[in-house]
């Protein structure tokens, strides 16, 4: 290999970067656009749920109770009814997403120590938040029940019997649970895997299109210099878009960074070389620019966003979709990725992925080298 024609191959390719101002100015602005939509737009936390209150107890122990749903940051009191009817309108009109009935004699059920039972009326349209929204209603209430109880026996005995068992719970890493720090390092992965490939996927069959592809093979410069030359152009253009997403998602969305951020920089720069000689693959697989994007997008983005565990946990998924999962590599490059923002852990634990990502980095731009090859001949 001739590093001099590689040189040039990698001068070509920006000069051409840089005389197409549009495709620069989409390369650099569609990551932070992606990553600001999702970061404030996408959420997995589930709080102000609309919440309808039927009270047919009216006494200050059912006062209490709708003063600790209205205190709660995860419960929001849209409407106080009369009736189970104008629940059930607001379920339909999708204006309330949990109806809490206080029966008659909840008080009086509550302080003799019987069963004081509440009903809760949720939307299933949505099987995962109801099931959150149930969760969270059912620990307030039970909560809620235990102190007024602690409280009838102190009045009645003069003492409180302490539970046999005291639970407290300790979060890790993410300890305020704020569904931002798990997303953003994650659409990171995501964004440089779309991008990156997208940038390489079109320039082969670029130049097949324009004609500029027989003037090339008429020249000396061979594939393998005539693929890492178009990579290295695109490769830092794909850097720029990476720190910028991380300045992004650090000072915009203040997402804390625990582990080595030279260990974070070195695994993206592997996982960005493979995601660039994948787009080279593409593109030397069709002569045609929008066949080369349609199949980028179709390998690119849709596994890097489902079966990656950007969002969906691959643990619940069928047994032959965590299969194929397991020859995504954006699936690995989220678990650095996460592993040092938000665990703050080493190479340690997280070498076998970065190994992982060096394989397939030297995998694809081996396909890469030997499809131009054929190409050329």
């Amino acid at each position: 290999m001739n590093f001099r024609r590689t040189r040039a191959m990698f001068r070509k390719e920006v000069l051409h970067i840089l005389r197409d101002p549009r495709s620069l100015i989409a390369a650099l602005a569609q990551p932070l656009l992606m990553l600001i939509l999702f970061g404030y737009a996408l959420s997995l936390d589930v709080d102000r749920i609309p919440t309808v209150i039927y009270d047919l107890d009216r006494t200050s122990v059912s006062e209490g109770l709708i003063k600790d749903f209205r205190g709660s940051r995860y419960f929001d009191i849209v409407a106080e009814v009369h009736g189970y009817r104008p629940i059930e309108q607001d379920v339909d009109k999708s204006n309330a997403l949990l109806g809490v009935v206080i029966p008659e004699n909840y008080s009086r059920d509550l302080a003799l120590g019987k069963t004081a039972p509440v009903q809760f009326l949720l939307d299933g349209s949505d099987s995962n938040t109801a099931s959150i929204a149930m969760g969270y209603a059912e620990g307030m209430l039970q909560g809620y029940a235990q102190r007024r109880r602690q409280d009838a026996e102190m009045s009645r005995t003069g003492s409180v019997m302490q539970p046999p068992i005291d639970a407290r719970i300790r979060v890790w890493y993410n300890t305020d649970l704020v569904s931002r720090n798990f997303i953003v390092p994650g659409l990171i992965a995501v964004i440089l895997m779309i991008i990156a490939a997208m940038l390489t996927s079109l320039t082969v069959a670029r130049e097949w299109e324009n004609g500029t592809m027989e003037q090339l093979l008429s020249t000396p410069v061979r594939p393998v210099e005539m693929a890492l030359g178009k990579l290295s152009a695109y490769f830092v253009l794909g850097i720029v878009d990476m720190l910028m997403s991380l300045f992004v998602g650090m000072v915009v969305f203040k997402v804390p960074m625990k582990g080595n951020p030279v260990l974070l920089l070195v695994s993206s720069a592997i996982f960005l070389f493979g995601a660039l000689a994948w787009g080279i693959l593409i593109s030397a697989m069709n002569r045609n620019q929008l066949s080369a994007y349609q199949l980028c997008t179709l390998t690119s983005f849709l596994p890097a966003f489902l079966l990656s565990g950007f969002i969906y946990s691959l643990q619940n998924m069928p047994v032959v979709i965590q299969f194929l999962a397991l020859f995504v590599p954006a699936r690995y490059f989220i678990e650095i990725v996460k592993g040092i923002f938000l665990k703050g852990i080493g190479l340690e634990l997280l070498w076998f992925n970065l190994l992982l990502l060096v394989v397939y980095g030297a995998a694809m731009f081996y396909l890469a080298t030997k499809k131009l090859r054929q190409k050329v001949a």
